[in-house]
């Protein structure tokens, strides 16, 4: 018990404690929020906060690692999917801030980059974990889906990656519901004696809180893609060599729900030549230009995944 509350401490503390020197170093390198033009209005007051936070999220996932993890194959795979998806943010943030444009990386690189992570987790997971090829079902059920579990984690990972991305568009929305996202996988796997993951989801749980601190409405400091990407590879990784892409699936329906708003949201402007379902997309941009509160909906969101994780839970207690 206590390694878990190293695991959660340690980074809420790293990031706490170095946060303000961390985003006086951001400013002084004027790493500032690019804001998209097409963007709701009340957003143009968050053009120049801080961006690029990610690297002290990265910072603290990898001494926490170090201190409390041992190195277990699973937990290096799962270090490397983390740091390989944030590189890929790092250089998007990066060159819009050169940029100075909403734009950075081109999409088929990022897209490229991030297949090739899923890629490589998806052979070590089928090959060499013990998890191989198996799928954790609700009920208690397992089913094998040999070859094709290679091409179902890379969907995964890539999708999850791209889902925490397109959620983090609110002060502290991102990292609010992957807290309960990764503290439900703590849970999940701590009953089912993987203690390391587990471990680690805690430790990604306590990043997290430890950046609302500083990211919670008003937001001081931006994780921007550096961040997003790095906690969706975190949290995908975690739940393949578990084999619990099903319960990732139900406890983050949050990001689901975004992801599918732009998909539905581009799907139907295409077929209709202009018109659209949402205000905007992805769907907390729909709520704000429908009146709501920044706050408010954040705080709307966190409570729906936290009800999505009790469901996860109570679907998958068969295998407590």
């Amino acid at each position: 018990m206590s390694s878990l509350f190293m695991a959660t401490g340690l980074p809420f503390f790293i990031i706490v404690l170095l946060g303000p020197l961390f985003i006086r170093i951001l400013k002084k390198l004027n790493f500032g929020q690019q804001i998209r033009s097409q963007g709701p209005e009340s957003h143009t007051e968050k053009e120049g906060i801080p961006t690029m936070g990610g690297v002290a999220i990265i910072l603290a996932l990898l001494l926490s690692s170090w201190f409390v993890l041992e190195p277990e194959s699973d937990v290096i795979w799962v270090l490397l999917i983390t740091c390989g998806m944030g590189c890929i943010g790092f250089l998007d943030d990066y060159l819009q801030i050169r940029a100075q444009r909403s734009l950075g990386l081109k999409a088929r690189y990022k897209i490229s980059g991030q297949f090739l992570l899923g890629l490589l987790l998806a052979l070590y997971t089928y090959r060499y974990s013990s998890v191989g090829a198996d799928i954790l079902l609700p009920g208690g059920n397992i089913i094998s889906l040999g070859a094709g579990i290679i091409p179902f984690i890379m969907l995964t990972v890539v999708g999850t990656a791209n889902a925490v991305n397109l959620t983090d568009g609110l002060d502290g929305l991102a990292s609010g519901i992957t807290v309960t996202v990764a503290g439900l996988l703590g849970i999940f796997l701590w009953q089912l004696n993987n203690l390391q993951l587990s471990l680690f989801s805690f430790i990604v749980a306590g990043a997290c809180i430890g950046f609302l601190w500083y990211n919670s409405h008003p937001a001081r400091v931006f994780m921007g893609d550096t961040g997003s990407l790095a906690l969706g590879g975190a949290i995908s990784a975690v739940a393949v060599l578990a084999g619990a892409e099903i319960l990732l699936l139900i406890a983050g329906l949050v990001f689901v729900g975004e992801t599918l708003s732009v998909m539905i949201q581009v799907t139907y402007f295409r077929i209709t030549g202009g018109r659209r379902i949402f205000a905007m997309t992805p769907l907390h941009h729909h709520f704000e230009l429908k009146g709501k509160k920044e706050s408010k909906i954040v705080a709307w969101f966190i409570i729906m995944s936290l009800v999505f994780c009790g469901l996860g839970l109570f679907l998958f207690q068969p295998f407590f």
